[in-house]
């Protein structure tokens, strides 16, 4: 959507363009899940640092020479930090944002320790391995995923992934939830279920594009209170990507089309989109069936 939207815009015409940076936004996905993932391994990192130079200070304290070591002692922080699918992941494609960037990790280091979350874990007397997780998994969700300056930073890195935060982060706290003390492992989530579903964007970027005359014809005529000229933009390509689905791609169910696309228009057209391009396309898909024009094959079609 956003990318037929920033054609639309640029007044380009160049599809091979837009289809390798659409391409590389998906891929880019994986870097911002590392990137997350791996500031829980850099945040203990700094604090095993503090912990030294803390204990070698000449007029060191009691608490500094015998410091807490819960928070880096914290099995599922070290089961994160010797975890071979991070590792490995994060050489393959070269993420060392934190190691340029450690300011950002002291800043999250130093909200995680004020915090009340942080203060409660440290002072308990003995902690249970479902306690750890459970910390890890608060500590994300309440103090890092949305800290501002976090926010900040991944949005001047790349700022196609201001949409893909919230998506990444769900899926790192789901990850997080299930580790267990009998499977620590977590594995870095492959972007594409298969080859097919690799493709499925680009090629429903590219047979929106080339028929967009066409499927604007299929609800220009559904629409005689509206002036085509004033519906929102956004609205016309969700309408033109989801006919698309409809016609176009048979293994794709009639309900999830229009759900996907109703949460689309809620997400980022004007408040009453989603009523509008409901209606549009529950009156569409009647018309289809009626004429025999929709073919889905597969399970959980009706």
């Amino acid at each position: 959507m956003q990318s037929i939207y920033a054609m639309h815009q640029s007044g380009s015409d160049n599809l091979e363009k837009q289809e390798k940076f659409l391409q590389a936004s998906l891929e880019n996905i994986v870097d911002l899940y590392l990137i997350m993932l791996s500031s829980l391994v850099e945040i203990r990192k700094k604090e095993m640092e503090y912990q030294v130079l803390a204990q070698q200070k000449h007029l060191a304290t009691p608490e500094e020479r015998n410091p807490n070591l819960r928070f880096i002692n914290n099995q599922v922080l070290v089961a994160l930090d010797d975890n071979n699918s991070l590792s490995i992941a994060l050489e393959k494609r070269k993420i060392t944002n934190w190691q340029a960037n450690d300011d950002t990790i002291l800043l999250l280091l130093q909200a995680v320790k004020q915090s009340e979350l942080y203060q409660k874990y440290m002072a308990k007397k003995n902690v249970t391995f479902e306690e750890e997780r459970f910390f890890v998994a608060d500590m994300f969700s309440e103090l890092i995923a949305p800290n501002d300056k976090l926010y900040s930073y991944l949005e001047d890195f790349k700022l196609t992934w201001v949409d893909d935060i919230p998506v990444v982060n769900t899926h790192i706290l789901k990850q997080l939830k299930q580790i267990s003390d009998k499977e620590q492992s977590l594995r870095v989530p492959a972007i594409y279920k298969d080859e097919e579903d690799k493709e499925f964007a680009t090629t429903l970027f590219r047979k929106t594009v080339l028929n967009e005359m066409e499927l604007a014809k299929e609800f220009i005529d559904k629409t005689p209170n509206w002036d085509i000229d004033r519906i929102a933009e956004i609205d016309t390509i969700i309408l033109k990507m989801a006919i698309c689905e409809f016609l176009k791609f048979p293994s794709i169910p009639l309900k999830v089309t229009i759900n996907e696309y109703l949460e689309l228009a809620k997400e980022y057209s004007t408040p009453k989109s989603s009523i509008f391009i409901n209606g549009i396309l529950d009156n569409l898909v009647k018309d289809f069936q009626l004429n025999n024009r929709i073919n889905k094959a597969g399970r959980g079609l009706m």
